[in-house]
């Protein structure tokens, strides 16, 4: 309860408001393709899972944006599910859309990056890590002119 998580993505769209949070319980759908989370419908409430997720748009670009976020709940492709429930899915994702129809090059890869986490530390202080972005996304955000250095610590 005591940990904060902050991952930056590269999304498909510019999420709207530009921050917000989606408190949407999550459900595993089964297919050919392989499992993914979704939203859960009506009647779905004994499997469905709580999710949710803090986000904000920290700049945009060529129909993209950078996004922060924050998970305030566990769930496996959480922020995953979360972004393309929204109509933003995150650039390069496989699973849930967001590997089509790409802006020219940007790698298509995933570009979601767990950028920093926070936790106190059991005898004194905090514990405080902040993670460089992996090559490919640092590509994407010089492409787009996004300054990572803006928001280190966020």
């Amino acid at each position: 309860r005591h940990v904060k998580k902050t991952y930056w993505a590269l999304v498909k769209g510019i999420p709207n408001p530009a921050q917000g949070r989606i408190d949407v319980a999550l459900i595993k759908a089964h297919s050919e393709e392989g499992d993914r989370m979704r939203a859960s419908k009506p009647g779905e409430e004994e499997d469905e899972k709580a999710a949710v997720t803090q986000y904000a748009v920290l700049d945009k670009a060529e129909g993209l944006a950078w996004v922060s976020l924050k998970p305030l709940t566990g769930r496996q492709h959480q922020l995953r599910a979360h972004m393309n429930h929204i109509g933003t899915a995150i650039v390069g994702d496989n699973k849930y859309g967001g590997d089509l129809d790409l802006v020219a090059g940007i790698e298509n890869r995933l570009h979601l990056h767990a950028r920093r986490i926070q936790f106190p530390h059991p005898r004194a202080g905090e514990v405080d890590v902040t993670a460089p972005l992996p090559e490919h996304i640092a590509q994407s955000f010089s492409k787009l002119d996004f300054d990572a250095g803006r928001f280190d610590g966020s």
